[in-house]
């Protein structure tokens, strides 16, 4: 059977950090959320994809090339104007000749899900009950079918998200022709199985009960940890004497790790990377390649992209950090509001108590400088020495 996986959009809620890479290739425990869905999938006995890419698509198509690395094979369909999901699937018309698999590739499945799903022989769709399902797509049902879908109402009428997870048949297309833009301007595949469930074709559902919707920058944390939660050890970099590990750690190729650094799994550390000495890493990090993570430095449950350096004296909690960053000594990234409140971003409700800073690319710290919890930095940003910066900061801002 073919997956098709959609990964043609900019993902404009993930900002900053998607204005360098499509969503799809933020790193989630030293791989790109695509890479993990594919491998779910490879796991689940698929051996063909298409990729619908779009925004910044030289990165998908650069990273996975054939698939051969992967031992499947991949081809690709451009969405040059991102016009919703069922546009992204319309193009793939002429290659589907019999049931395949749709998944939208930001999303966070397990093999066993993905198996089931494909033993389907009929239009299915899949499902996660959710205690909350503000901002996002919902059905109701009535015994094994589906019977209508909302999407991101303001009051849903069901617990049963759509977990962005199907089985078509070949009929889909029809109704995609029959499809109409949205109130948001684009052609959305939940309406064009509307309209197969309203002409009186049977639309099955399955629920899962392992699923992670990565919508928001925060929601990487969540998402790296439930992956890391399964991390096998590996040790292929140089391990300095007084060094303490505590099991499951990952370590790359080349990588040094200095006497004195105390390191709690699961965390990951890519290839080439520097850490310590005396440095404190605690459970569900992960850390990029070519990174340095340097003298008394405390990182905790945290996400620090490739070529990014925490060097002297800093401390990174429930952090992403984008692509080579550098924070100046001193440097300290708050995480817990005062009145221990939930942490609101840009008037966002993040579900979260702790939550430090999402920083983009190439965004630049002087010693001695504070990031307040729930800031939101944008790329190539320069806070100065000295500096408490606090909010959503725009990219390229100089911060005295």
């Amino acid at each position: 059977m073919r997956a098709v996986i959609l990964a043609a959009g900019e993902g404009s809620r993930m900002r900053p950090l998607t204005y360098t890479r499509p969503k799809v290739m933020l790193p989630v425990a030293g791989k790109p959320i695509i890479e993990h869905l594919l491998l779910e999938a490879v796991s689940a006995g698929i051996g063909e994809f298409t990729l619908v890419t779009g925004y910044h698509d030289e990165q998908v198509r650069g990273y996975f090339g054939d698939g051969s690395k992967w031992g499947v094979r991949i081809d690709y369909i451009t969405q040059r104007k991102q016009q919703g999901t069922a546009d992204a699937l319309r193009n793939t018309a002429a290659s589907q000749k019999d049931n395949f698999l749709v998944i939208n590739g930001d999303v966070v499945v397990s093999s066993k899900a993905i198996m089931s799903l494909a033993q389907k022989n009929t239009n299915t769709m899949t499902l996660f009950r959710i205690e909350d399902a503000t901002g996002l797509g919902v059905v109701t049902v009535k015994g094994k079918r589906v019977t209508r879908i909302y999407e991101k109402v303001e009051r849903p009428p069901s617990r049963l998200a759509n977990a962005g997870l199907y089985l078509f048949t070949p009929e889909i297309f029809e109704a995609i022709s029959r499809t109409q833009k949205s109130p948001r301007g684009e052609y959305e595949i939940t309406d064009s199985i509307q309209i197969l469930i309203d002409s009186g074709v049977p639309f099955g559902y399955q629920i899962i009960s392992k699923w992670l919707d990565v919508s928001y920058p925060w929601d990487l944390l969540a998402a790296n940890e439930a992956i890391l939660a399964n991390l096998k050890p590996e040790r292929l970099g140089e391990i300095e004497d007084n060094v303490r590990i505590i099991e499951p750690v990952s370590i790359g190729k080349g990588t040094v790790v200095k006497s004195g650094t105390y390191i709690i799994g699961p965390v990951i550390i890519g290839g080439d990377c520097e850490i310590g000495p005396n440095s404190y890493i605690r459970p569900s990090t992960s850390i990029g390649s070519d990174c340095h993570v340097g003298a008394s430095c405390e990182v905790k449950n945290s996400i620090i992209m490739n070529r990014s350096n925490v060097p002297h004296l800093n401390y990174v909690g429930d952090s992403v950090i984008g692509e080579e960053c550098n924070l100046g000594a001193g440097t300290k990234i708050a995480n817990l509001r005062l009145d221990k409140k939930e942490i609101v971003v840009a008037g966002v409700r993040t579900g979260r108590q702790k939550l430090g800073a999402i920083i983009g690319d190439g965004v630049q710290t002087g010693i001695n400088a504070s990031i307040n919890c729930g800031s939101v930095i944008g790329n190539n940003t320069f806070i100065g020495p000295g500096v408490f910066a606090s909010g959503v900061i725009a990219p390229d801002s100089r911060i005295h």
